[in-house]
């Protein structure tokens, strides 16, 4: 499952630290999904009686760690952590954000039929863990809009690729004092992927040229739509950019993706993959089957893009109001 490193102009954890969250996530959900699997299969796994995971509240789960963590003046913040969490001393225990780690809870509506039941429920739990940690820090909050809970496209990007992988959606970028959204981008360990989705109908044929305008035909309709070369080259500009300034080298890769669709563009521009319905199982099968762990170059490229995105959010309340007492 890839990491939601930046959404929109939400403020996102990884801004604090990016170093530090990539890996961390890798290995939360290892150790989650190593977990939940185990007890599944020794029929250990119990529905909670009234428990549901899709309307729990941020402020809900926060309000008890707040307690616990303000209630440490004498202790270190590590003792006091390893003891209101159980954890053993030799065990580490990096800062208070472990005490905010996934837990998988098991659906009260719905019955695990199979073990790709279970994955699929899991990695819906961990959608929404995403979307807190791409939106939440220890003392801010931005607020989500709801839409984003039900984004596909944002599913299909966190959902079906490698843990190694970093994605910026629908990014903003202050860009000489003004906030620019850009496409898609998603950082591998080897490469920068832009990317912009052109999906209509089932089936619909997508005509490119070099013009301003396209046209979709779709059951003998005809409809100009806006070339996603527009878009697709300003991401690039600016992201190139910005790496340069910072001396980051890492090959960039354009891509206009159309899943259920076709793209008639002969004389498509160098450099522009078009990723269609003929040829989409085998670049999908390619960037899935890219196992190489998390690198340097890597991190500094999400490091150097956060550096210059926007991000708008507000200081929690219960913080402002426990600084007071």
């Amino acid at each position: 499952m890839a990491q939601l490193v930046k959404l929109k102009d939400y403020v996102s954890r990884y801004e604090q630290n990016i170093i530090v969250y990539p890996s961390r996530f890798v290995r939360l959900k290892k150790q989650k999904w190593e977990g939940v699997k185990k007890l599944y299969q020794t029929n250990q796994l119990i529905k909670p009686r009234e428990t549901d995971f899709y309307e729990e509240e941020w402020e809900e789960e926060k309000s008890s760690f707040i307690s616990k963590i303000k209630g440490i003046i004498k202790k270190t913040k590590k003792e006091e952590l390893a003891e209101q969490l159980e954890i053993k001393k030799d065990e580490p225990v990096a800062t208070e954000e472990d005490a905010l780690a996934f837990d998988y809870i098991p659906d009260q509506y719905r019955d695990l039929k199979s073990l790709d039941d279970l994955k699929l429920q899991f990695l819906n739990q961990l959608f929404k863990f995403q979307l807190k940690w791409a939106s939440s820090t220890l003392t801010e909050k931005s607020t989500v809009k709801k839409a984003f809970y039900y984004d596909d496209n944002l599913k299909y990007f966190l959902q079906r690729f490698p843990d190694t992988y970093l994605v910026f959606y629908k990014p903003i970028f202050l860009i000489k004092n003004a906030p620019v959204e850009l496409d898609t981008i998603i950082i591998t360990p080897t490469d920068v992927w832009i990317i912009t989705m052109l999906e209509a109908e089932d089936s619909a044929v997508f005509v490119g040229s070099n013009e301003k305008f396209w046209v979709k035909k779709s059951r003998d309709k005809e409809k100009k739509i806006l070339s996603p070369i527009i878009s697709i080259n300003r991401t690039e500009k600016v992201v190139k950019k910005l790496l340069a300034a910072q001396e980051v080298d890492i090959p960039i890769q354009k891509v206009i993706l159309s899943r259920n669709g076709y793209i008639d563009f002969p004389a498509v521009p160098y450099h522009l993959k078009l990723i269609e319905k003929r040829n989409y199982q085998e670049w999908f099968e390619m960037m899935r089957n890219n196992r190489s762990p998390l690198k340097a170059v890597q991190l500094k490229t999400a490091e150097s893009l956060l550096r210059y995105c926007l991000t708008t959010c507000a200081r929690r309340y219960e913080w402002d109001v426990t600084d007071e007492k």
